[in-house]
């Protein structure tokens, strides 16, 4: 760990030393390290999600989780610098990948699901051969720690956002940087493409606010005002008509598109809002929060639906499957938690 790195982060010390390894996973029937509901209690949440897995591995916290197009592998990561490979519906771990020398912060499918990126406290994006398990090639260019990645529509394209107050444009077939946006922010906390690839939404610590960009120009759309202290996630709805926003001041906003005119507030949780999620039908929005829950909500009324508790400390990350059956969720107590929908 480096000098800077402590500096810039001066009182969320702990929260940060979780960006440095990525994990990898697939789940099959109560595999090594997955617990399945038949060992411990299921939890009814809302009567609309049970916890039915709970992967062991790590060796510290999980900081991301992404789900395959497929639905069929989940992957994670970890300050234990890997990234590990498991089968959603059975647990089973199918590999882990290594090479990355610090934390792995985010991590991010390919739209067509054969490649995986992935973004490191030691400056870079790898980008991995999903079959194989192969380091294809390394993005080297960010100065600082990068905290956030995600893919353009049409997979040609990555977005990554760094603690050295850039955003940069990369074009996956070669790793050369298309373009660097300008973030005129500490640290980037939180990138997301629009559904048409033409948005860009970039959150960042130490500020409150969220900017809008021009994909295509690389220029700054409008910035949207209204969170009291920095924005740590930000999430597009599939059918892109709203922003999704987490917190630190503990609150979740949406934001009608294009616009960018706040709709509403959701509040609830106690603790910061790490991640934000929505599912496929966008009728619904998954919240991971320091205060140890998941809490999903109806976006229609913008009341809460349930609270998924299971999780004994922070939750850094949520995500839905392709065909919103299933939640996962990454926490500071080294797991990975399997929702499934109940019937």
């Amino acid at each position: 760990m480096t000098y800077f790195k402590i500096k810039v982060f001066t009182g969320a010390a702990i929260a940060l030393l979780g960006f440095g390894s990525i994990l990898y996973w697939e789940f099959p029937l109560a595999a090594s390290g997955a617990d399945s509901s038949s060992n411990q209690p299921s939890k009814t949440l809302g009567e609309t999600f049970s916890n039915n897995l709970t992967l062991k591995g790590h060796s510290d916290s999980v900081w991301a989780v992404a789900i395959s197009p497929s639905g069929q592998t989940l992957a994670s990561v970890s300050t234990d610098k890997t990234i590990k490979l498991w089968n959603l519906a059975t647990g089973l771990e199918i590999r882990t990948l290594k090479g990355h020398s610090d934390w792995v912060n985010s991590v991010a499918f390919s739209p067509d699901g054969k490649t995986l990126a992935s973004g490191s406290s030691d400056k870079t994006i790898k980008l991995w051969d999903l079959t194989t398990g192969l380091e294809i090639r390394t993005f080297v260019g960010h100065s600082v720690s990068v905290q956030a990645i995600a893919f353009s529509p049409d997979g040609q394209s990555l977005v990554s956002g760094s603690w050295d107050q850039t955003i940069k444009l990369w074009n996956v077939a070669t790793g050369v940087v298309i373009r660097t946006l300008k973030a005129n922010c500490d640290v980037v906390t939180s990138v997301a493409i629009s559904p048409d690839g033409k948005t860009l939404a970039s959150g960042n610590n130490f500020d409150t606010t969220i900017k809008l960009w021009n994909l295509t120009t690389g220029k700054e759309i409008r910035s949207l005002k209204g969170h009291d202290a920095a924005v740590n996630s930000v999430a597009f709805s599939p059918d892109g008509q709203t922003l999704a926003s987490g917190s630190w001041d503990d609150t979740i906003k949406l934001w009608k598109l294009p616009t960018g005119e706040e709709i509403r507030t959701l509040s609830g949780h106690t603790n910061k809002v790490w991640s934000v999620a929505f599912s496929p039908d966008s009728k619904t929005l998954a919240s991971a929060s320091w205060d140890d829950t998941i809490k999903l909500w109806n976006l229609t009324s913008g009341k809460q639906i349930s609270t998924l508790t299971g999780h004994v400390n922070r939750v850094w990350s949520v995500v839905f499957s392709p065909d919103g059956q299933t939640i996962a969720s990454g926490s500071k107590d080294k797991t990975i938690k399997i929702w499934r929908m109940s019937h």
